[in-house]
């Protein structure tokens, strides 16, 4: 499944989608088509991120970080409810079970251990809160709970995607390759599955989209 396949399925069911919808979906795919001529993954991951972004994007208050992954997380408990084909879970559990391990594992995309390196915490607060969060993602894959796996992951990813955008990261930079590598690829399969739910289910409320088009 690429950006072409659904582009074209878009062309044909858009007129009968609301506004918001149409405008969600375009959006992605202008930039998952751009995600798939990357030839970095530094830039992959960017585009692959805004793609994700353009289809749950709502009004978020800058100064509040949580707010912000609270509603990626409600979307992405919407999207598996609404997977009756179970094609997250099949991606999560067949596909990239022994990736989201790594990134689990992974100290460089928790952002507790950045708080530490910032002296924000102390090294027992980051080492606590990172096994903390370790447990709950493995007790979360022992009961094969999908969305549960999935707000985890996108904590991780997340601070990734904040390293990059915020400048905190060198271009094709040799000290990140595991993790760019694993979230693009992850990310890559994931957003195409996310604007394919999305088009099978016209009729839920997706929400307004923000930065609406103004003529």
């Amino acid at each position: 499944m690429d950006h072409q396949t659904l582009k074209n399925r878009h062309r044909l069911e858009r007129e009968n989608h609301h506004p918001n919808l149409t405008l969600r979906v375009h959006r992605a795919l202008s930039w998952l088509n751009r995600a798939e001529q990357a030839d970095d993954v530094d830039g992959r991951f960017i585009f692959l991120w805004i793609a994700f972004n353009s289809a749950y994007a709502t009004d978020i208050d800058e100064q509040y970080r949580l707010s912000e992954q609270s509603t990626f997380k409600a979307f992405l408990d919407k999207l598996c409810a609404l997977d009756t084909a179970n094609l997250i879970e099949n991606l999560v559990w067949s596909e990239f079970s022994g990736s989201i391990r790594a990134l689990l594992d992974n100290p460089y995309v928790f952002q507790s251990f950045w708080d530490h390196q910032n002296n924000k915490i102390s090294e027992q607060q980051w080492t606590e809160r990172f096994a903390s969060g370790r447990r709950a993602a493995q007790q979360a894959l022992a009961n094969r709970n999908t969305p549960a796996v999935l707000g985890v992951l996108f904590n991780r990813i997340y601070t990734l995607r904040n390293q990059v955008m915020h400048g905190g990261a060198t271009w094709n930079s040799r000290v990140n390759r595991d993790q760019l590598r694993d979230c693009s690829n992850l990310l890559g399969k994931l957003v195409p599955i996310i604007i394919l739910l999305m088009l099978d289910n016209p009729e839920t409320l997706w929400g307004d989209a923000c930065y609406p088009v103004v003529a």
